[in-house]
């Protein structure tokens, strides 16, 4: 199967997780286009979504899904997201999309956070895939040099030759050269930086089950 093939796959299954007449936590991201296709099926026995992009949101009203702000709901049944990548723990990194703020304000929102992904994503250890942060632009300078000192090389996402503007109107580090042994140490750390919105690392947040799309079908990890 081919990881578009894969991504339909786990983004179909995630519905068994989607709780009947409640609201439903919309991530952002490839796999989760292909759930908020699926979620199309049942839009009639929810209430409707709560989600973490723009561009998430643009797709479930064209869909006929109705989109609540999260001020306008309370706790959540649960949070259909994707991962750029995730560990044996439920810990993940996310961001590659931009929407990683949103995306964690939302998870922290729901009771429970499923994650869907090809097998792909899954790693013994993160930081393979560069960590994003969402940071406030006159803070970035000193932000690399932060990174540095801890190893890591960071790089101001660029959309069009510009920096990439966040639906936060914010910015993007990129960050590669991190092993993360400690996802909840590092995550605890980063964002107390003045200047940080949110680092990519989701360990507060982590996942309650991953569906994780592999040529032999679907394989359920439960944390």
């Amino acid at each position: 199967m081919t990881q578009d093939e894969l991504k339909a796959q786990v983004g179909q299954a995630a519905l068994q997780y989607v709780v009947a007449g409640e609201v439903v936590g919309v991530g952002t991201g490839s796999t989760v286009n292909h759930f908020i296709a699926a979620l199309a099926i049942m839009k009639d026995r929810i209430a409707g979504a709560v989600s973490s992009s723009n561009a998430s949101t643009t797709r479930l009203q064209a869909l006929g899904i109705k989109v609540f702000d999260a001020n306008e709901v309370g706790d959540v049944a649960v949070y259909i997201d994707g991962a750029d990548e995730i560990d044996s723990r439920g810990f993940m990194i996310k961001g590659g999309g931009a929407a990683l703020t949103r995306e964690k304000i939302v998870a922290a929102q729901c009771r429970r956070f499923v994650c869907i992904a090809d097998e792909s994503k899954l790693v013994d250890v993160l930081g393979r895939f560069a960590v994003p942060v969402e940071v406030i632009p006159m803070a970035t300078q000193r932000l690399v040099r932060q990174f540095a000192a801890l190893g890591g090389s960071a790089r101001v996402r660029l959309k069009d030759g510009q920096p990439l503007v966040t639906d936060n109107g914010q910015h993007i580090l990129d960050v590669s050269g991190l092993a993360i042994a400690d996802p909840i140490g590092f995550e605890t750390e980063v964002n107390q930086w003045p200047g940080v919105v949110t680092v990519g690392v989701f360990a507060h947040q982590k996942a309650s089950v991953c569906l994780l799309g592999t040529a032999d079908g679907i394989r359920t990890l439960v944390y």
